[in-house]
């Protein structure tokens, strides 16, 4: 049985509907001792049954170095959201309650190639010349 329910399968595939360019995700696990590693791959793998323009590449983390380098991933389970390039944006854990609604804007944003940003963010943020690491930490209650 997979993690998303019909009546809510039926309302997502509404929202994916709105996808222009296709979206993959990338994710990173691995077998042992990985709180909520198979959770979190099972939701992914139930997401992308959902659009036929979201596709799903597993790596495992150890044994795969070559893309835990290249996506810069230093933690598991980590999944990557992009489309020909590679925006950044990145979940660590599993993307369940609040986050699996973050997780399906963000696909939507990549897919359409729109940060939902103001011209005037856009313009102030054309002015930082260093590089910037964020990071947003959820706790579930």
């Amino acid at each position: 049985m997979g993690l998303i329910h019909d009546a809510d399968a039926a309302e997502i595939r509404q929202r994916l509907a709105a996808m222009v360019e296709p979206v993959k995700l990338v994710h990173f696990t691995q077998e042992l001792n990985l709180e909520y590693g198979r959770e979190a791959q099972q939701l992914l793998q139930d997401l992308v049954g959902l659009s036929d323009k979201l596709s799903l590449e597993i790596y495992n983390f150890l044994l795969d170095r070559d893309k835990v380098s290249e996506y810069a991933i230093d933690k598991v389970p980590a999944t990557v959201v992009r489309d020909g390039k590679d925006p950044g944006i990145r979940f660590y854990g599993l993307p369940a309650g609040y986050e699996f609604s973050t997780l399906l804007d963000a696909i939507l944003s990549v897919s359409k190639c729109d940060s939902g940003l103001t011209a005037e963010s856009k313009a102030k943020l054309a002015q930082v010349t260093q590089p910037v690491h964020l990071e947003v930490f959820v706790t579930p209650t």
